[in-house]
């Protein structure tokens, strides 16, 4: 080669190696970095949407984008009346998020409202590294803690925008996000993959027919949008987004949603989906039918016929889902293949290996302690737990009195919402949730490691959705202060462990799961102790 011929390679070889170098600057950039350059094409804007159960509206939500030149705020609201137990129960969620224009999360309130009261859950980043992070319930001072982060997170809601502003949609392209669940009070990577993409005819806006008095459609756009479905990223993801999928349109925001429970969005005018709706709830029958009941619609039957109260052990096949980031191996439960053993407690088991005050807490102090929605050092609480353990030094003995006082003492009322144990102590009425966070507050106030199991129980030939305390007493024993049971039956199925929030986990549970009974070992007559 001619020495011309050489510097002209030379020359080729370098522009080729600068290219690859901008490439792989811009192709491989992290997702934070890219997410900031295209935080600045985010422009305000409103969405409106129906709810939807099984083909039915019940409900209205809203999402709302306000822009600054230093900021982005976005506002969720979801109101809907909930078909639970044989009424109509009205809950609103409500999120609002302030971010910068490099889409770094600045602070951010997140609201709950239903029968029970509200919980709210707001929080204000420093820089990048943590979280100041502020829950109560009902009026009830705010928890406050500092929670670390391994760095820039954004909200649930916020992921179908941010993904579709990372990189243009194309089928089979995959996303990463850091996010952070107020309610779960944890940060975890969610992954989101197009799957599909399609038209869709949305209606922009609606006028008013005289004649019925409703609107219609009246003028249709249609918008191309991409299918978005979040996967797990390892055990330790935030379970709440798992079960949403969402369609997409080119500038992040939603056509389309799917929901637990046979729940849907669907965009549209405001009109359709508000003015509607509040007139149909005037005129629906006073109680929903046992077909969209979302108790019975998610209850799993039974292929035995068993008394729950007589059950000491029992195996069933699970099918249908994947144990991974469950709590269904350990203690009184057993899992081989997909076969799950739970033994009932013993007499044994009830006999602690301490005494009342607990003198060596390590291990223990987080199921000793107050948390968010748990008011452990409450005066009110403070004062029932010393009534309940009077003199007795015997961990078994005081657990048991606390289950029996609370299972007597709260109205059995199905309940929606996340409760808090000095509210129910207050109205002295709920659900299973409500009888284990009360339980719980006052075992631990108590002296007693307390901590809350969620899963399915056995009632009348169905397995329902169910929550329960366990206390340890030497190992974790399962109590069921909602049925009043001391040790609980050996038909509760544990999935989950720990705070209340923990239980959107189950939502990956419905619509999958199937149980078949293997076998079961009934005590001989008598009821659970």
């Amino acid at each position: 080669m001619s020495r011309r011929g050489q510097v002209a390679a030379g020359i080729l070889l370098l522009w080729v190696a600068g290219l690859a170098v901008l490439a792989r600057r811009e192709l491989f950039r992290p997702a934070a970095e890219r997410l900031a350059t295209a935080g600045m094409r985010v422009g305000p804007s409103a969405s409106y949407f129906l709810v939807r159960q099984h083909g039915e509206q019940i409900g209205f939500a809203s999402t709302t984008v306000d822009t600054t030149e230093a900021s982005i705020v976005v506002s969720d609201y979801m109101v809907a009346e909930l078909p639970v137990a044989g009424q109509y129960q009205r809950a609103t969620a409500t999120t609002r998020v302030t971010l910068t224009r490099a889409m770094r999360v600045r602070d951010f309130t997140y609201r709950i409202e239903t029968a029970s009261g509200p919980v709210e859950a707001s929080g204000t980043m420093e820089g990048d590294s943590a979280l100041i992070l502020a829950i109560s319930a009902s009026g009830e001072p705010a928890d406050t803690q500092r929670i670390r982060l391994p760095g820039p997170v954004l909200l649930p809601t916020l992921a179908p925008l941010a993904a579709v502003l990372i990189d243009r949609p194309r089928i089979g392209r995959s996303y990463t996000l850091a996010v952070f669940d107020p309610l779960q009070m944890r940060a975890s990577e969610l992954r989101m993959t197009i799957r599909a993409e399609s038209l869709f005819v949305v209606t922009d806006s609606a006028s008013l027919d005289r004649d019925t008095g409703r609107w219609v459609p009246a003028l249709r756009d249609t918008i191309r949008a991409w299918s978005l479905v979040p996967e797990r990223a390892g055990e330790e993801s935030s379970p709440s987004p798992l079960h949403v999928s969402w369609w997409v349109d080119e500038l992040g925001r939603v056509v389309e949603g799917s929901q637990a429970a046979g729940m849907q969005l669907e965009r549209t005018a405001y009109e359709l989906a508000f003015e509607n709706w509040r007139l149909d709830t005037r005129e629906r029958p006073e109680r929903p039918t046992s077909a969209r009941d979302i108790l019975e619609a998610t209850a799993i039957a039974s292929d035995a016929a068993l008394d729950r109260n007589r059950i000491e052990r029992l195996r069933v096949r699970l099918e249908g889902i994947d144990p991974a980031g469950f709590d269904i191996d350990g203690g009184r439960q057993s899992l081989s293949g997909s076969v799950l053993t739970v033994t009932r407690e013993d007499s044994a088991a009830l006999r602690a290996d301490y005494t009342l005050p607990m003198q060596d807490t390590a291990g223990f102090g987080r199921w000793l302690s107050a948390e968010p929605l748990i008011q452990v050092r409450h005066r009110s609480i403070v004062d029932v737990a010393r009534e309940l353990r009077g003199p007795h030094t015997d961990p078994a003995d005081v657990a048991e009195r606390i289950n029996t006082w609370v299972y007597r003492s709260l109205r059995k009322r199905v309940a929606i919402g996340v409760p808090s144990a000095i509210d129910v102590l207050r109205t002295r009425s709920g659900d299973c949730n409500e009888h284990t966070q009360l339980f719980i507050a006052l075992a631990r106030a108590a002296g007693i490691p307390a901590r809350g199991a969620a899963g399915l129980a056995l009632v009348g030939g169905k397995f329902y959705y169910h929550a329960w305390p366990e206390v340890y007493l030497g190992t974790w024993v399962a109590v069921d202060p909602t049925f009043g049971q001391f040790p609980a039956d050996a038909a509760h199925l544990r999935f989950t462990t720990g705070a209340v929030t923990r239980q959107v986990a189950l939502l990956r549970l419905i619509g999958t799961i199937d149980i078949s009974v293997v076998e079961a070992s009934e005590r001989p007559g008598g009821v659970a102790r």
